[in-house]
């Protein structure tokens, strides 16, 4: 099985948790590879990845299940991130993809331990299913 047809049957088994969690991953790599090429003074990269990780913050924001609480106090947060983007890219400043990054770092973490205490609820105290 090639990579890509891995990658795809991934995606498509995906619990909608789990295609939470791979939403946040690939923001924090598109943000790691943009910072890289800011760096390196790649702007066509640079911009390109900035826009692909806000592209998945957007996703995030229009996909929330607004019956939650939660949302409320998370879709700010998102809107904040994603202008903090727009803002980086603009101004070609490291220092703000980094503080985008460690935001949805500690959302991903967050969402993983979700995920897990679900697992638990769900298949008993295991929680390897």
């Amino acid at each position: 099985m090639s990579i890509q047809a891995y990658q795809n049957n991934s995606v498509e088994t995906a619990s909608p948790g789990e295609l939470t969690l791979m939403l946040y991953n690939g923001c924090i790599k598109f943000i790691r590879i943009a910072r890289k090429a800011m760096e390196n003074n790649e702007i066509e990269k640079k911009n390109t990845n900035i826009q692909k990780s806000q592209k998945i913050i957007q996703e995030l924001m229009i996909t929330m299940d607004q019956q939650y609480t939660v949302t409320q106090e998370i879709l700010p947060l998102y809107d904040y991130m994603n202008r903090r983007l727009v803002e980086a890219n603009t101004k070609n400043d490291v220092g703000i993809l980094d503080e985008v990054e460690g935001l949805v770092v500690e959302f991903r973490d967050t969402w993983k331990q979700v995920i897990l205490e679900s697992r638990k609820t769900q298949f008993g105290q295991g929680g390897n299913a």
